[in-house]
């Protein structure tokens, strides 16, 4: 660290997600005053985040810390924190997909992983959810290839697709792909018992259907996120699972922003998303909207689309029940923004069910390299 208090940093486009990169040896050891930094750096606390680089946004308030890794088989450690925007915490209970597409980029327009054509494999161990994770990125002639004609719905341009793939993604949380061994179970909400179903692969999600609420499932965000009742609701369910499954509870029974999350689903129907995206009943296999930091998502998180995908192959979940024209391993999800596609590898093994891994094509974007400066009322202390 220098005395001129600056961060070198990095912004970067992941799937439909934007975040700071930052090299782990750039900020301090100290768990309180790294968090201190961080939220320095993206203005927080404050609702516009006008005095950082955070966009205002819970999908663009986004941090990647990025080590290389000295254990065999491993390019690159990444852990991922959500940083609040009104309030002052980074939240490191959970990870982030789309962030996690843009991984492999970095690691290869820094220099931490050789770049080899046509593809080039980087290897990442993913320290929130101990998880692996391989990204297939595009290269040629040395660099990292950003152009192309791979669609992400949620983003406005085409661009070079790269495969991500999660390994072994279930259970990271409770050693179990159905924490409570159940392919669905029963909670009571405003008087009335209604079945979820809970899925801890990804990031850990309970499922409840669009009817139980009295909605259709293909609200758009703002329609939901209007609604103070719906969303109690829906932080209600939350607050419920994590007291049944201990995710996300902290010892003095806070429940973290994060994780649980929550997804609404319904049957397959027409719509119009954001920006006028039209999606067909006939292109997908489901609807779904699932909450991001307390807030229906605007498009649809890799780490949610992951426990969807797995919910949607379980017969006896909420996520099958709805489910139509199901064939092969994909599952595919009408979100807010569009359609994502998964592909799911996940077997059952007598009573167990076996999730092998979980591939989703992302496209990811260099947007920015520099410095950062912190202000002066904020110690950097040794890094």
């Amino acid at each position: 660290m220098t005395s001129k208090r600056e961060i070198p940093c990095t912004i970067m486009r992941g799937g439909t997600s934007k975040g700071i990169f930052i090299m782990k040896e750039n900020l301090p050891q100290d768990p309180s005053l790294k968090d201190k930094v961080i939220l320095a750096l993206f203005g927080s606390p404050d609702m516009r985040q006008i005095d950082g680089l955070g966009g205002a946004d819970s999908l663009t308030s986004k941090l990647a810390i990025i080590s290389c890794s000295r254990d065999k088989g491993i390019d690159i450690e990444y852990t991922f924190g959500a940083v609040g925007i009104a309030e002052p915490f980074v939240d490191y209970s959970a990870n982030c997909g789309n962030i996690s597409s843009a991984v492999g980029p970095f690691a290869i327009e820094k220099g931490l992983v050789p770049p080899v054509g046509p593809f080039t494999t980087v290897k990442i161990l993913n320290t929130n959810t101990q998880r692996m994770i391989h990204a297939k990125v595009p290269v040629k002639e040395g660099k990292v290839v950003t152009v192309g004609d791979f669609w992400v719905d949620g983003v406005p341009t085409p661009g070079a697709e790269i495969k991500l793939t999660f390994f072994d993604p279930g259970g990271p949380f409770t050693g179990k792909l159905l924490p409570t061994e159940k392919e669905r179970d029963w909670i009571k909400i405003t008087g009335k018992k209604i079945p979820i179903t809970i899925i801890d692969a990804g990031n850990p999600t309970a499922f409840v259907s669009a009817r139980d609420l009295s909605l259709k499932g293909i609200e758009l965000p703002d329609e939901i996120n209007a609604v103070k009742h719906l969303l109690g609701l829906l932080e209600e369910i939350r607050q419920e699972v994590a007291h049944m499954t201990r995710i996300g509870l902290s010892p003095d029974g806070r429940v973290s922003p994060s994780v649980p999350k929550v997804a609404v689903v319904g049957s397959p129907e027409s719509y119009e998303g954001i920006n006028r995206k039209k999606v067909g009943a006939h292109e997908i296999n489901l609807v779904s909207r699932i909450t991001a930091m307390r807030k229906i998502h605007k498009a649809y998180p890799v780490t949610g689309a992951i426990p969807t995908a797995a919910a949607a192959k379980i017969e006896g979940s909420v996520v099958h029940e709805v489910v139509q024209n199901l064939a092969g391993n994909e599952v595919r999800i009408g979100h807010p923004s569009g359609i994502m596609r998964v592909e799911t590898r996940l077997r059952k093994d007598g009573s167990q069910f076996i999730f092998e891994s979980c591939t989703i094509g992302r496209t990811a974007r260099l947007l920015m390299d520099g410095i950062a400066y912190v202000p002066e009322h904020i110690p950097l202390g040794a890094s």
